[in-house]
């Protein structure tokens, strides 16, 4: 049984190899800690050559499970979304439908929270339920957020006050780490996602009125794409694609959904050469 290891610019693919004779799986590295997120993948070779962006390793084995660490620290993060602020298209989301389904004349300013927690076993982010008696997104899973008011400095007092008051977590405890490219809803907003960095030890009392349920996702889970499932509906005569990301009994969707797509884009999608 053999075992190799390769360097990829930022992430580091750790490769754990079988033998095909004997079974016997081979062991991540000790390294591991919550800091790192586990996208994997199961390739057969016999002496082939696997490339990893601009690197290669040598593999003289039948089975192996490539696992690809993605060293996610605050400063890696921040780095990740300006890169990926500049190639980005300015707007996602239903920029060329928004008018017809909300019947409003402009779009409303709003601000989101994509709250990125470091946990004991893993990077998670933070979702919230919606209750089922809101004008706006009614049931749906989303991040914590809402409205602009007049008097916000900026999308980021937006998102933290709004998360402030929809789930109670103290701004004190979110480290900013940048923004995600704008998101049009259906519904008539131009959402400005804030990317958080949370540590534990906070605590939460979400608003009921607002807020049925809080839970957390893995980030790896997220920014695997194999868990983004396109999807399409017929709507006035026009078919709208969105993105679903179901995760349990969670149905996560439309919005927050292409909002995670853009978060994976930034953090884990290959650059284009």
């Amino acid at each position: 049984m053999a075992e190799c290891v390769c360097m990829v610019a930022k992430p580091v693919a750790i490769i754990c190899i079988f033998s095909r004779g004997s079974h016997r799986y081979g062991k991540a590295v000790p390294s591991y800690h919550a800091r790192h997120t586990w996208p994997e993948r199961l390739l057969w070779h016999n002496d082939a050559v696997i490339h990893c962006g601009s690197s290669a390793v040598h593999v003289s084995t039948a089975i192996c499970i490539i696992k690809v660490a993605l060293l996610f620290e605050p400063p890696d993060i921040s780095g990740r979304l300006q890169s990926w602020l500049k190639r980005a298209p300015a707007r996602t989301g239903d920029d060329d439908i928004w008018q017809v389904r909300s019947g409003r004349t402009e779009l409303a300013r709003a601000a989101v929270l994509v709250p990125i927690i470091r946990r004991e076993v893993e990077l998670t982010v933070l979702f919230t339920q919606r209750t089922s008696h809101l004008n706006d997104h009614a049931g749906q899973i989303s991040f914590p957020g809402g409205r602009s008011e007049p008097d916000d400095p900026s999308e980021e007092h937006t998102a933290l006050r709004e998360t402030e008051e929809e789930i109670g977590l103290d701004r004190s405890h979110v480290s900013l780490l940048g923004r995600l490219p704008e998101y049009i809803t259906g519904t008539g907003f131009r959402v400005t996602p804030v990317v958080g960095w949370i540590e534990p030890g906070f605590s939460l009392c979400p608003d009921p009125f607002e807020v049925a349920e809080v839970f957390e996702v893995p980030l790896n889970f997220l920014l695997d794409p194999s868990n983004h499932e396109q999807k399409s509906v017929v709507w006035e005569g026009r078919e709208r694609r969105y993105y679903a990301m179901p995760y349990q009994s969670r149905y996560i969707w439309g919005a927050t959904a292409g909002m995670l797509r853009s978060l994976y884009r930034a953090l884990a999608e290959p650059e284009k050469v």
